[in-house]
This record gives C-alpha cells, sequence and structure tokens, in this order.
C-alpha cells in the first residue's frame, strides 16, 4: 500500500451486558468465555498477519492497560493510549488517528477495529482488511456490513444505496443511511429486506479523511486532539493530555461523524460475526454439547437440559431446562432466559440507583 497501515483497536469499553461475569475492572474483552485466549488476544491474533505489531494502536482505560500489555507484549507499550475518562468512540478513534499519523510521520491508513468481538472466518477478514485498505486510499470511509440473520435490537443498522463500480471481490455500496437500534418490528422488516446490515462498529478510513470529517463536524473535538497531537514528543505528555482530554464532550464515531460524513460506502461481508453484546450471543456462539449447553467454567451435570449456559465454580445441575442463563461469581447469581439476557442493562441501571458500584 501506498500510505502506511496501522490497526486501532477500541479495548476500552466497560462491557456490561456481560455482566456479572464481565465487570467495570474486568470487562468482556479481557475475558476467555470457554475459550483458550481472551477476546481482546484473538482480536489481535486476527490481525497479527496484516499490521505489524508496531502498527496496532490500542485505545483502553487506566485500569486495564497493564493488563492488555501482559496479554500482548509484542505490541509497544508506547502504543498503548489510555484515556483519562471515556469519551465515547468519537474522540477515541482520533486520537488513534492522530497517533498513527505520528508513528508514520504523515499520512496513513487505519482500521478502526474491536477488541471483543468475535469473528470465526479469520481468513475471510483478512481478505476484508487488504482490500478496505485499498479502498480506503482514495479518501473515502469504508465500514463493514453484516448482513443479518435475524432482527436484532441490539444492533445499529445500514442502509445501503447505490452499487460501487469499483473492481473488487466483494459487493460495495454507498451508504444511504445509518439507523441507530430499532424497535422488534422494524428490526424484522430489516432483516427480511435486502438493503439492510448490522453495523459491526468497524470502519478503514485515511488519517486525512478522519481529521476533514472532524474538523468539518466536531470542530471543537477537532481542535482539542490537535493539540494532544502536538503533545506526543513532550515530557509532560500525560499531565497536560489530561487536562485536555477531560474538556471534550462525549461523543460517538456513529452519532458524532458518520451519519453527516461524505463518501461511506459499506463493504458487505461474511466473516462469521457476533458483537458477543448478550449472554444469548454467548449461547449462540460458544462450545455447545450435542444439546446445545455451553459451559464456561466449573462443572455442569445435566439432566434433560439443553441450550442452557452455565458458568459457576461449583457444581451446578439443571433439570429440564430450556434457553436459560446461570451465571454465578461469587457475589452475584444471574438466572435469565436466554431470549431476555439483553434486559441485564435494566440490572446496571439499579445498581447505579442504588449505589451498590461494588457490583458493577
Amino acid at each position: 500500500m501506498t500510505m502506511d497501515y496501522y490497526a486501532v483497536v477500541m479495548a476500552g469499553g466497560s462491557g456490561t451486558r456481560l455482566w456479572p461475569l464481565s465487570r467495570k475492572e474486568r470487562p468482556k474483552q479481557l475475558l476467555n468465555l470457554g475459550r483458550d485466549r481472551s477476546l481482546y488476544q484473538l482480536a489481535i491474533d486476527r490481525i497479527e498477519p496484516i499490521f505489524k505489531y508496531e502498527n496496532i494502536i490500542v485505545i483502553t482505560a487506566g485500569s486495564m492497560v497493564n493488563e492488555l500489555i501482559n496479554q500482548t507484549p509484542n505490541i509497544p507499550s508506547e502504543n498503548f493510549l489510555v484515556e483519562p475518562e471515556g469519551k465515547g468512540t468519537a474522540p477515541a478513534i482520533a486520537l488513534g488517528a492522530m497517533y498513527a499519523e505520528h508513528l508514520s510521520g504523515g499520512k496513513a491508513v487505519i482500521a478502526c477495529l474491536t477488541a471483543d468481538h468475535i469473528i470465526t472466518d479469520v481468513n475471510e477478514f483478512q481478505k476484508v482488511l487488504l482490500e478496505a485498505g485499498r479502498l480506503a486510499h482514495n479518501n473515502r470511509v469504508v465500514t463493514l456490513g453484516i448482513s443479518p440473520t435475524f432482527g436484532s435490537t441490539g444492533y445499529g443498522y445500514i442502509q445501503r444505496g447505490k452499487f460501487s463500480e469499483d473492481k473488487s471481490d466483494f459487493s460495495i455500496y454507498s451508504v444511504k443511511k445509518f439507523k441507530e437500534k430499532p424497535s422488534q418490528n422494524v428490526a424484522d422488516n430489516m432483516a427480511n429486506d435486502t438493503e439492510h446490515y448490522w453495523n459491526s462498529g468497524m470502519f478503514i478510513w485515511s488519517t486525512q479523511k478522519v481529521m476533514e470529517e472532524f474538523e468539518r463536524q466536531l470542530p471543537n473535538t477537532y481542535s482539542a486532539l490537535r493539540l494532544i497531537g502536538n503533545l506526543f514528543d513532550c515530557d509532560d505528555v500525560k499531565s497536560r493530555f489530561r487536562s485536555i482530554w477531560l474538556d471534550i464532550e462525549y461523543n460517538t464515531i456513529d452519532y458524532g461523524i458518520m451519519e453527516d460524513a461524505d463518501d461511506v460506502w459499506v463493504m458487505e461481508v461474511d466473516i462469521g460475526w457476533s458483537d458477543v453484546g448478550s449472554w444469548l450471543s454467548v449461547l449462540n456462539n460458544g462450545d455447545t454439547d450435542e444439546f446445545g449447553n455451553v459451559v464456561l467454567g466449573g462443572d455442569h451435570y445435566n439432566i434433560d437440559s439443553k441450550n442452557t449456559l452455565v458458568h459457576s465454580d461449583k457444581l451446578v445441575v439443571t433439570i429440564g431446562t430450556d434457553k436459560l442463563v446461570v451465571v454465578d461469581v461469587g457475589d452475584v447469581l444471574l438466572v435469565c432466559r436466554s431470549d431476555r439476557s439483553e434486559e441485564v442493562k435494566r440490572v446496571i441501571e439499579y445498581l447505579k440507583e442504588n449505589n451498590k458500584d461494588s457490583l458493577l
């Protein structure tokens, strides 16, 4: 590629949708979820053939940076950028773009990726990254769209427009509209048509395009990030960075930038993707037995149970259960129907409102 290619990996999320196993101090990207490696390690494993370790930038929080460094010691420690406070994906991505330019000494292309998703077809994903990186050289934004398999109210959606005339092994369309998480009826309708995709939250674009869109749409954030960009070689970068960062307004990349960005394209991909956004998602993507049960940890004795997820340090016995989630972490026991597991967010709200922060 003409410009250097960098991965900006977003690894600072709180992962509350997999509460109570995922907690504030140890969110889901640090968890194995029944696998040999954490979701974060798997995310780095699948991009390492495309990006040199020194070209991988990780955006995270101070509470987990040491663990992330320990999990991926080949990534230079200076490539871990710590947000003093979570400000949403928009400032985080702009920060990553600034640092990519700092490392490359000029313009670069960045793939903004997630640390807590599952992608089962790694070879196809690597082909996608290479092709999207090529397309991003033309100062356009490329996002990855997943054909919906059901009407999910937990995902945002992308409505496609005209077909691209670019020669590519992938189907590429202009983006007509980004749509926020819908009602069940609307989600079902979008899943059954042919012009909507799940929004994977992954974007590939040049740092020049990033800066142009931020300057046009979020000028205050752009100005603050430019100040931060001038600090990367300063001795007192941490203290000065913190004071500037705390004044930046919270914003997401979808609402703050993508909805009104110019020249945005969606690449239709089939990579075995899941955002692991609920216990139902973990159940659907886990290592199941012949009855569809998933055991993440502990000992499970099953009598006529199916489609049941269990995590516990103690023996768990289920008799005749179906579509059940049982997660025991010592100070909290969660038992719920798997198809209602997204309602865990109501528990998070309850804990916050009742000063039970130690359980978050």
